[in-house]
């Protein structure tokens, strides 16, 4: 399945996040349950993040490719706004968010610069490591997408619900290019399928694994994709997955889903 992405005219479409009617101080008469913000503190600090996601990709071959290069910029940006949003939310619950937020979480996972080295090295030693790097996003978007989705619906607040909606569609444009991406490159060789198949069973986790402390990935994946509608919502990306050429059956967030639950 190899399918297409219009680079041009998602660069048109790109823009910050639009919640001009939305009324934010709707939570200060009507505010959300210590779960819902849990979520959102966890999709605030995951969405800020981006930027280091960002590095790492651009320490890769994926650096040389100037469609890549001109998505993830927007891409970076779009998520920006996300971010942005949602910190809007916690400051109407008096939560601590925005850069005094980002700069906790970052001195608090300042390790991760392994993983830019280990990118980096990667790239030298396999071409097929931009490939990995672009499925694994198309997954990381799949479920983030998922994630909203599932936090408009367990909230039951129609102002929260409305925001996070159309976080979602903007998230959508960022799946068809990650999986559009990465259809084609393994498409195109044998040795990406291996790779990639190799590496999304042996070291996927949740986006946010290792940005955020393992107990918040345990209550997010357990509070959204709990019950009979998370299970198939975790059953339908993996069908999407598994659409993507070479990566059948590999039921991983199926499996993430079931373990983290389950802690």
């Amino acid at each position: 399945m190899v399918m297409n992405f219009d680079i041009d005219r998602y660069l048109e479409l790109v823009a910050p996040l639009d919640d001009s009617d939305i009324d934010y101080d709707a939570f200060l008469t009507d505010p959300l349950d210590e779960e819902t913000l849990r979520c959102l503190r966890y999709m605030h600090d995951v969405e800020f993040h981006t930027t280091c996601y960002l590095r790492d990709l651009l320490v890769t071959a994926a650096h040389d490719d100037p469609e890549i290069t001109a998505f993830l910029a927007m891409w970076s940006y779009e998520e920006y706004w996300h971010g942005e949003a949602i910190a809007k939310v916690l400051d109407r619950h008096d939560e601590s968010h925005g850069r005094q937020r980002i700069a906790a979480t970052r001195r608090r996972v300042g390790r991760e610069r392994m993983t830019t080295l280990a990118m980096m090295l990667g790239s030298a030693l396999s071409e097929h490591v931009v490939t990995v790097a672009l499925t694994w996003g198309a997954v990381n978007e799949w479920t983030t997408q998922a994630g909203y989705v599932q936090l408009a619906k367990r909230s039951g607040h129609p102002v929260l619900g409305e925001l996070l909606r159309r976080i979602a569609k903007q998230e959508g444009r960022h799946i068809d290019f990650y999986a559009s991406q990465a259809a084609r490159r393994l498409d195109a060789s044998a040795g990406a399928r291996r790779l990639t198949r190799l590496a999304l069973r042996k070291r996927w986790r949740p986006v946010g694994s290792g940005v955020m402390p393992d107990v918040e990935t345990e209550f997010l994946i357990a509070h959204l994709f709990g019950g009979d509608d998370g299970e198939s919502m975790a059953a339908r990306i993996d069908r999407r997955l598994a659409r993507l050429p070479g990566l059948d059956h590999l039921g991983i967030v199926t499996s993430a889903r079931l373990k983290l639950s389950n802690s």
